[in-house]
């Protein structure tokens, strides 16, 4: 994660701004306009959707990006140059605007509006790990396998709950959560939290295997250029020892499970491997000192 030289205040910027921050908090992103546009010179795009987000950072050209939105739009920033193959050589900046900004603030960006937006001004560049799926996904922080206990049931188009076959019909129900009850199960399934049983591999190495029940697995960057890989067996009992590692390739293997990547679910999928590409990409932060 080193840091370079001071970006210069005459640098060109692209300020894309998500609609999600405008709507969220306006008047935040009023402010970061305001001091980015004071400090240089300024070209702002306010996408409607997915695709336009996507053709502004393509033809961003010599400007440098900056992004105004939350993790989610940090997260996807960094995927879609990723994929354009262009995230090596841009240093992305971020003004978190919105809800979730967890994320970047553990990425040392301050989240404050204009504290960012000095900083994309004013900081300086710092390269961060990167980890990268076999499907071509990133993780910018952590992630997590199971349990993931938000899983909420579906909602119909008026926001209600979707109600199942039985309703209305109690002796209906009582019949189906008797048969659920006799009926062995193969497994968690998608949504449920619980055990799971899963294979880990670190570099290779068995973590651990299909024979011991896990009650969650985490990935967070370790050391340059490696993963901290932690398993949670299910515990009978006493609590069981958390089994650790660190490696450049995690892979995970069993029954369909779910994953979380920063602040996305994924899957369900049977097996995935992240590797770990060391310093593959640059973000702003406030300069130290």
């Amino acid at each position: 994660m080193a840091e370079v030289a001071t970006f210069a205040m005459s640098d060109q910027l692209l300020v894309v701004i998500d609609p999600v921050a405008l709507r969220t908090d306006g008047e935040s992103v009023r402010i970061a306009k305001d001091v980015l546009s004071a400090g240089a010179a300024t070209k702002v795009c306010l996408p409607q959707g997915p695709e336009e987000f996507a053709r502004a950072l393509a033809r961003r050209g010599s400007r440098r990006p900056v992004v105004v939105g939350d993790d989610r739009a940090l997260m996807r920033a960094v995927s879609l140059l990723h994929r354009q193959r262009q995230l090596a050589e841009c240093v992305l900046s971020v003004v978190p605007v919105g809800a979730a900004l967890s994320l970047a603030g553990s990425l040392g960006v301050p989240t404050g509006a204009v504290a960012a937006a000095r900083a994309v001004l004013e900081g300086v560049e710092r390269r961060l790990d990167l980890l990268v799926d076999d499907s071509d996904g990133v993780v910018l922080g952590a992630l997590r396998i199971p349990p993931i206990r938000d899983a909420e049931p579906s909602a119909g188009a008026n926001g209600a709950t979707a109600v199942g076959p039985g309703a209305g019909r109690p002796w209906l129900r009582t019949c189906q959560s008797l048969v659920r009850t006799l009926v062995p199960t193969r497994g968690t399934l998608p949504g449920e939290s619980g055990p799971s049983r899963l294979r880990v591999e670190v570099d290779g190495t068995t973590l651990v295997d299909l024979d011991q029940p896990v009650e969650a697995v985490s990935v967070a960057p370790g050391a340059a250029g490696v993963a901290e890989v932690e398993v949670r067996p299910a515990s009978v009992g006493a609590e069981a020892s958390p089994l650790r590692a660190e490696g450049r390739t995690v892979t995970v293997s069993g029954a369909h499970f779910r994953y979380r990547a920063d602040a996305a679910v994924s899957g369900p999928v049977r097996t995935r491997t992240w590797e770990v590409r060391e310093g593959a990409w640059g973000l702003t932060v406030p300069a130290v000192g």
